[in-house]
């Protein structure tokens, strides 16, 4: 694990200060995907940026961003920077509180990131083998033994996974 503080990881980041550089409202935003685990140290790189937002942010990317697809969702994505920066309107699907997960968020350096608990339940639903070795750092960071996505959060996985799969088929 980096011994470094999520600040000067965030700090030293290329895709972070793109983020900056857009000047976006930071209360209209979160940062989830895999960037809150740079943040903490749990991962030494990233590839992108996957962001959710509401608000003025939401217009400001949908007027000034390259339209793609989400990958999962289906839903119009705004992509910066060669699509190193992905804003969404929501994460997956409609069963995520846009305004709990950006008010909820943790702030690190004045850029709101996802609770670790949201990525790990995030990446345990989808279930991908590329998500396995954080799945395991996040459950080990956070001291969580048995699987997020299931307990309370079991209605949420059976719809997820009826999405995915209705997805995957078309």
């Amino acid at each position: 694990m980096d011994t470094a503080t999520p600040t000067s990881r965030i700090r030293r980041n290329v895709l972070v200060g793109e983020l900056r550089q857009m000047n976006l409202n930071p209360d209209h935003f979160v940062v989830f995907g895999s960037a809150p685990l740079l943040a903490h140290g749990l991962r030494a790189s990233i590839n992108d940026l996957d962001i959710v937002a509401r608000a003025d942010v939401w217009q400001c990317v949908s007027a000034t961003g390259s339209p793609t697809r989400g990958m999962y969702s289906g839903d119009r994505v705004w992509q910066f920077y060669g699509g190193d920066l992905q804003f969404s309107e929501r994460w997956i699907t409609d069963d995520w509180d846009v305004d709990a997960l950006i008010d909820n968020a943790e702030i690190i350096d004045g850029i709101r990131f996802a609770t670790l608990a949201d990525v790990l339940r995030y990446k345990e639903i989808l279930g991908r083998q590329k998500d396995v070795a954080d799945i395991n750092a996040l459950r080990e960071y956070l001291g969580v033994h048995t699987c997020l996505s299931t307990s309370p959060w079991r209605p949420l996985t059976r719809k997820l996974m009826a999405f995915l799969r209705r997805a995957k088929d078309t």
